[in-house]
This record gives C-alpha cells, structure tokens and sequence, in this order.
C-alpha cells in the first residue's frame, strides 16, 4: 500500500516539475531560445521517465519533432481551415494538425425544436 502512495506522490511531484519547465521555457524564450527549449526536452524526459501525461495546455505550447517553444507569430503560424488548426513550426516546418470540434445535433433535434413550438 505505501508503495503505491509513494507512485501517486512521485507523478504529482513530475508533474509540478513539468509544469515549472514550461513557466522557464517561456520566460526565457525571448533572449534565450536554445535554452527554452532545453527545457521542453528536459519537461518530456522527466514526463517519459515517470510515465506522467503531459497536459493538454502544454501539448500545444512545443514542437513535437524539434522540442522548440512555440509562439504564434515568432516562431509558429496558425491556420485555420474548416474544423481543422493547422499549427506550424516556423524552425522545422513540422505541422500539426488539431482536429476542431464541431457540436453535431442528434437526428430527432429537429422534430423536438418543431413540437416544442407549438
């Protein structure tokens, strides 16, 4: 039983460290690039080491084939097209593309909105 304690314990710890990372990748993106993104690689190491998820917020803030910080408008230009975000990495011209949700309606939408006015 401690032992799983001590796992939980250790990816909350990952995790903070992870999200710390990422604080110093930006702030030191302007005058040091090279080292941001040293950071980036260090965040994902230590994410692969402890098998923790890097979250969603931070997914979208890297290049995954180059590990550089992305920041739309210097280094990185997002495209919209259709339900698609098509982000690229102005440093290795990987795009990544992140599917936009749509809300779709259910098939019997219609006939409700119609009953339900009369």
């Amino acid at each position: 039983m401690a032992k799983a304690i001590m796992k939980l314990v250790v990816k909350k710890i990952a995790l903070e460290r992870i999200y710390r990372l990422f604080e110093l990748a930006e702030r030191n993106f302007k005058k040091h690039p090279e080292r941001s993104k040293r950071y980036i690689e260090l965040a994902r190491k230590i994410a692969m080491r402890y098998n923790v998820r890097i979250p969603f917020e931070l997914k979208q803030k890297f290049c995954k084939k180059c590990n550089a910080f992305l920041k739309a408008g210097v280094n990185a230009k997002i495209r919209v097209s259709k339900h698609i975000i098509k982000v690229t990495c102005l440093e290795c011209n990987y795009t990544r593309k992140i599917g936009k949700k749509v809300k779709s309606r259910k098939k019997g939408a219609r006939k409700n909105l119609a009953r339900s006015r009369r």
